[in-house]
């Protein structure tokens, strides 16, 4: 049988629903050397899978309704994503500014709907590729926010569930950002149609620039086509594995152990675990050198802390390094020190003086510049993801796009049960992720295969 198809419903443009006393949103928002940076990759793609209401065997129509309400009302607050990009040339320079025109464009909504039950995303082995399909947008990059939306909603009905998929500008939020606006926009979608548009964590949408002039804020082209890129990954393998708060503590202690430090997070034991097992599996030369990058927010790291809520960009990518030999040759606790070692060096100094080094040389991410014998651990399990409940109770799963697939990204979220467990979604090369599920050391410590 052929598989199924998503099938389009509707789709329509939403825009801030303001009151007469709410501000007006201020005309622009530049872009800051962190918002910049990601210019050329491809949108954020988060999505909540969730079970149909009780009252409905399909949501249909009152809780689509509600959905555009709410995200109405959550775009008074989060007015960047209701914008378009803008680029200036400099007349005395070769060198452009980006900067969000704060228009009120609106985002774009598809109601949409597909012959698949919720089990249909959670029972394979692997994540079904129908999931791509709950996303819009795809294969868009960050600068298309000058002709395409800087935020997509696609909500798909199921045979028995619902799937709100959002793609969003990641050169407008990072992951803490993008999180806090689905939270919020649940909230106000708790509430229901006659709620209010006041929510509990209003976001800090000035953009940061630390010590440096924004007016330095530029990218040394004269045109996009000199640094914008459209990548194609291979055909790869995306699974998701669970660790259980038990395994966890179990992989802590042991790395505790090894290294004789109490400093080890659970978090950096885990990350140890996978760069270890995906080395191994990778069959790499020894005298290979490998990195495992883990992206970290600047937010608390600075001095004085920028809010919890400040909405942009505001992450890194930490660095561990070694040789393949050296960090197969030694324990979990070594690697996991490694680790340890290159997120406490990452401090407020650092933070600044990355920006003030992006002043002398702009800096533009590619996806195609990740190796094969590198990691990069993205996300995080500290994210709020299964508090988004929009009214008929909390997600069951969390599921990515298509967007920024490479092999050895990892993507961390929280485990649907909480008290500490951690989904990791991996991308490797179809033979890697085979001797992944090989790998002795690293099966022992997965719970089962995902979120359930």
């Amino acid at each position: 049988m052929p598989p199924p198809q998503v099938r389009l419903i509707s789709r329509c443009s939403i825009t801030p629903r303001r009151n007469l006393e709410d501000p007006p949103p201020p005309k622009r928002c530049q872009l800051t050397f962190w918002d910049q940076t990601y210019l050329s990759i491809q949108y954020i793609q988060r999505g909540l899978l969730f079970y149909s209401p009780s009252s409905h065997k399909h949501p249909s129509n009152p809780i689509i309704h509600l959905l555009k309400q709410s995200l109405s009302q959550a775009l008074v607050h989060f007015f960047p994503l209701a914008g378009r990009f803008k680029t200036h040339h400099s007349s005395s320079s070769s060198s452009l500014y980006v900067y969000i025109d704060c228009n009120d464009a609106g985002v774009e909504f598809i109601h949409a709907a597909a012959d698949v039950a919720v089990s249909d995303i959670l029972d394979p082995v692997d994540v079904p590729q129908i999931v791509e399909s709950f996303f819009a947008l795809n294969g868009a990059v960050n600068y298309d926010g000058h002709s395409i939306p800087l935020l997509a909603v696609q909500v798909t009905e199921l045979v028995d569930g619902i799937f709100i998929g959002c793609s969003i500008n990641h050169a407008v939020v990072d992951g803490t950002s993008f999180w806090h606006f689905v939270n919020m926009w649940s909230e106000i979608a708790r509430r229901g149609e006659e709620g209010s548009n006041c929510i509990s964590n209003p976001p800090i949408t000035l953009r940061w620039f630390g010590d440096v002039d924004p007016s330095l804020v530029c990218l040394p082209f004269s045109k996009a086509d000199e640094f914008i890129e459209r990548f194609m990954p291979p055909v790869l393998r995306e699974r998701i594995f669970h660790f259980a708060p038990e395994s966890i503590a179990r992989l802590k202690a042991k790395a505790i152990e090894q290294c004789n430090s109490n400093e080890i997070s659970s978090f950096q034991s885990l990350s140890a675990l996978v760069w270890r097992s995906v080395t191994r599996a990778r069959k790499l030369p020894p005298d290979q050198t490998t990195n495992c990058r883990l992206a970290i927010q600047n937010r608390s790291r600075l001095q004085p802390p920028l809010s919890p809520h400040y909405f942009g960009n505001c992450i890194q990518a930490v660095v561990a390094s070694t040789t393949a030999s050296q960090l197969l040759s030694r324990d979990l606790g070594w690697a996991a020190w490694l680790l340890h070692q290159a997120v406490t060096a990452h401090t407020d100094a650092v933070v600044r003086g990355t920006l003030e080094a992006r002043v002398r040389a702009p800096y533009i991410l590619y996806l195609s510049k990740f190796d094969p014998w590198n990691l990069i651990i993205g996300s995080s399990p500290r994210f709020n993801m299964y508090g988004n409940d929009f009214g008929w109770g909390r997600p069951v799963a969390i599921r990515s796009g298509h967007a920024n697939q490479f092999d050895g990204k990892v993507i961390s979220y929280p485990g649907s049960e909480g008290g500490g467990s951690v989904d990791l979604e991996i991308y490797l090369l179809p033979e890697c992720m085979n001797a992944l599920e090989l790998d002795n050391e690293f099966m022992d410590a997965v719970s089962h295969s995902g979120s359930l």
